[in-house]
């Protein structure tokens, strides 16, 4: 097969500007400059005129770009901005909602060579730049995979179940119905040639041309996350109720057995401590090679801590939620992944008792953005006339997949990107999806 395009959603606003650097051609006119589109309640207005949809293909797409402004990174996370950023390849605009979405169709290739410029500093070692390459081009192909299969079977996703005693939720595909993948975090980081390319990452990504992980000859979906926090994770424990035998637990390198983080016991006993993994590292060289700046502003990653007074924990659970428990007296995991994330949670209050879960769905109703990670521990103390919550944590994601702190000192240390992709991916194949050959 040849290289796919693909389609990337990158914002969505009422009002959208766009500098194209270079010509692009739109409805068989030339275009250039800067350009001002507005959402209006007949569709899109520009230069005049009311369009449902746009398209913009540039002329040589070599040579051209285009730049879109206060593009918000980091939705929903404490690292959140707005920052302006530039795009090779094609532009479309639509109509969503009562705002104006726009998507980027680009090559696989060329979204890669951002995605781990963005995902990690391009600094990073080449030989997790290699391996992150081929995760980030699984998932995504994975991605494209999976949705054509749930659109086949004309079946709703369902992600949600509720009932009067919990809330189990997860995030993955319901979100994206006019495009492939999203540009932040809830998919990939992707932030176009905003984020320079060095020469590494460049290599990294002609070296893998086309390569995927398969596993019983589907494309392998390929997660990955920050830090792990020293045992992997399940992915029917933060997604679907699917096994994937390739996302297997396992301790992240290291002296020691692996224990059983699902035992309460076990996970408290693990998670106070600091035990030896490839992910337990302060090494400043190793950090800021794989972090971007907007990342080293979290100074844990490993091990991290938390505290609420009551009354800030139940107010922003009920903010969060939107489900006032009173106020809260108790938080009690009632089950654990194989990392120690809890998968479901018991919240007590005065007024209510519910069981919430995913570990997402947990993060988010525990922080103003995202908690760290759902694998923690409840310290309770008295505080005044009170109690004050301590949440002992424990690595920085899902968990699941490729840890990304691990990954970089599996680098560092001299591995080579098949071993990275081997010890985290086990039991799944290396494969060319598509090679250069076919790109003439």
């Amino acid at each position: 097969m040849t290289q796919p395009h693909i389609h990337v959603g990158i914002m969505a606003d009422n009002r959208i500007i766009i500098v194209f650097d270079g010509v692009y051609l739109c409805n068989g006119k030339q275009v250039e400059g800067e350009q001002l589109f507005a959402r209006t309640p007949n569709g899109i207005a520009w230069q005049g005129s009311t369009y449902e949809t746009l398209q913009f293909t540039p002329e040589n797409e070599d040579k051209a770009s285009f730049q879109l402004q206060d593009v918000t990174i980091g939705i929903g996370f404490h690292w959140q901005r707005h920052e302006n950023q530039r795009f090779r390849g094609g532009v479309e605009l639509i109509t969503e909602d009562k705002k104006i979405r726009v998507i980027n169709h680009v090559k696989v290739e060329e979204y890669l060579r951002s995605v781990i410029s963005s995902e990690m500093k391009a600094t990073s070692s080449l030989e997790l730049l290699k391996a992150h390459a081929v995760i980030s081009r699984s998932w995504l192909l994975a991605q494209i995979e999976k949705r054509n299969a749930i659109e086949a079977t004309a079946t709703p996703y369902q992600s949600e179940t509720n009932t009067e005693d919990e809330r189990i939720k997860w995030y993955d595909r319901e979100e994206h119905d006019n495009y492939d993948v999203c540009a932040d975090d809830h998919c990939q980081r992707y932030q176009g040639i905003t984020r320079a390319s060095t020469p590494a990452v460049n290599e990294a990504v002609d070296a893998t041309f086309g390569q995927v992980l398969f596993h019983n000859d589907h494309i392998a979906d390929a997660r990955f996350s920050k830090c792990c926090g020293g045992v992997t994770e399940l992915f029917e424990n933060c997604w679907e109720p699917y096994p994937h035998p390739y996302l297997v637990a396992q301790r992240d390198g290291g002296e020691g057995e692996m224990p059983d983080l699902t035992i309460e016991e076990n996970a408290r006993e693990w998670i106070l401590s600091k035990p030896d993994t490839f992910c337990n590292t302060n090494d400043k060289n190793i950090l800021s090679q794989v972090l971007n700046g907007y990342d080293q502003e979290t100074s844990q990653f490993f091990r991290w801590r938390i505290e609420y007074e009551q009354e800030e924990l139940s107010a922003l659970v009920r903010r969060r939620s939107g489900i006032d428990f009173g106020t809260i007296t108790e938080l009690e995991p009632l089950k654990r992944g194989t990392s120690g994330r809890i998968t479901r949670l018991r919240i007590v209050g005065t007024k209510r008792t519910l069981i919430v879960g995913k570990e997402l769905e947990i993060r988010r109703w525990l922080s103003e953005s995202h908690l760290y990670s759902s694998a923690f521990v409840v310290e309770k103390q008295p505080y005044y006339n009170q109690s004050r919550f301590i949440l002992h944590g424990a690595g920085w994601g899902h968990g699941v997949g490729l840890c990304q702190m691990g990954a970089a000192m599996m680098g560092a240390k001299g591995y080579h990107y098949e071993e990275i992709l081997a010890h985290y991916f086990r039991g799944a194949e290396l494969r060319n999806l598509y090679d250069k050959e076919n790109e003439q």
